[in-house]
C-alpha cells in the first residue's frame, strides 16, 4: 500500500497524538499554515475557506466538522482543502474556551440565565444524553421504553444554546482570520513567484553559458 504506514502505531499513540501531536501543537500549527500558503488558489478564495474552517470550529457538530466546513467553504466559493486545514484551529488547545464563548453566548441570546443549571453540569448532560441514546438503542432490540428526558434536556441546554451562541464569535474570529491571512498569503505567494522566477532565470543563464561553450568549441 503506497499510503500504509511503515511504523504501525498502537491505539493508545494514535489517542495521544490526537492529544498532543508529536512535536507539539506548534509545529502542528506551522504545518498546517505551510500547507495553507502553498494551496494553488488566489489569497482571497484561500482566506474563505479558512473563515469557513475557522465558523466551524464554534458549532456543536463535532465528528462532523471536515462536512460542515466543506459545505460552507463551497458555498462561499472558498478553497475546500484551506477549509478542511483550518478546523485544527479546534483542537485539545482551544475547545474550552471555543466552548465556553459559545455557550455562554447562547444562553445570553436566548436568555436561558440560571434555567441551564437546575439539572445539573454540561458533563453531567452529556452523560445522561450519552446514557439515552445507548438505552434507546437496545430498545430497539428489546421491549425496553425509550426514554428521552436527557436528550431533551441536553438539547435544550447545551446543543441548540452552542449552536446560537457559536454564530457571533465564530464569525467574528473567522473574519480575524481571514483579515490576517489574505496579506501573509499574498505575501507568501509573491516571495515564491520571486524565487520561482529566480532560479528559471539562473537556469536560463547556465543553459546559455553551455551553449556558447559549445559553439566556442
Amino acid at each position: 500500500m503506497v499510503f500504509k504506514r511503515r511504523d504501525r502505531r498502537s491505539i493508545w499513540t494514535t489517542l495521544r497524538e490526537a492529544l498532543w501531536p508529536r512535536g507539539g501543537w506548534t509545529r502542528a500549527a506551522r504545518y498546517v499554515q505551510h500547507r495553507l500558503n502553498r494551496l494553488p488558489d488566489p489569497p482571497e478564495r484561500i482566506a474563505r475557506g479558512i473563515f469557513a474552517g475557522v465558523l466551524t470550529t464554534f458549532t456543536p457538530f463535532y465528528g462532523l466538522h471536515f462536512l460542515t466546513a466543506a459545505i460552507i467553504a463551497w458555498v462561499m466559493r472558498g478553497n475546500i482543502l484551506a477549509a478542511l486545514l483550518s478546523t485544527f484551529f479546534g483542537n485539545p488547545l482551544t475547545y474550552v474556551p471555543i466552548s465556553v464563548a459559545s455557550l455562554q453566548t447562547g444562553y445570553w441570546l436566548l436568555g436561558l440565565g440560571e434555567v441551564v443549571h437546575e439539572h445539573g453540569s454540561i458533563g453531567y448532560k452529556f452523560a445522561k444524553a450519552g446514557e439515552d441514546l445507548w438505552q434507546n438503542f437496545i430498545a430497539i432490540f428489546t421491549r425496553g421504553e425509550p426514554e428521552w428526558s436527557g436528550l431533551t434536556i441536553f438539547y435544550q441546554e447545551v446543543f441548540f444554546p452552542w449552536l446560537v451562541g457559536g454564530i457571533i464569535p465564530g464569525i467574528i474570529t473567522g473574519l480575524i482570520c481571514y483579515y490576517l491571512s489574505v496579506p501573509l498569503i499574498r505575501a507568501y505567494q509573491n516571495r515564491r513567484k520571486g524565487a520561482l522566477k529566480a532560479k528559471l532565470a539562473a537556469l536560463k543563464k547556465k543553459k546559455k553559458q553551455a551553449d556558447d561553450g559549445q559553439a566556442a568549441d
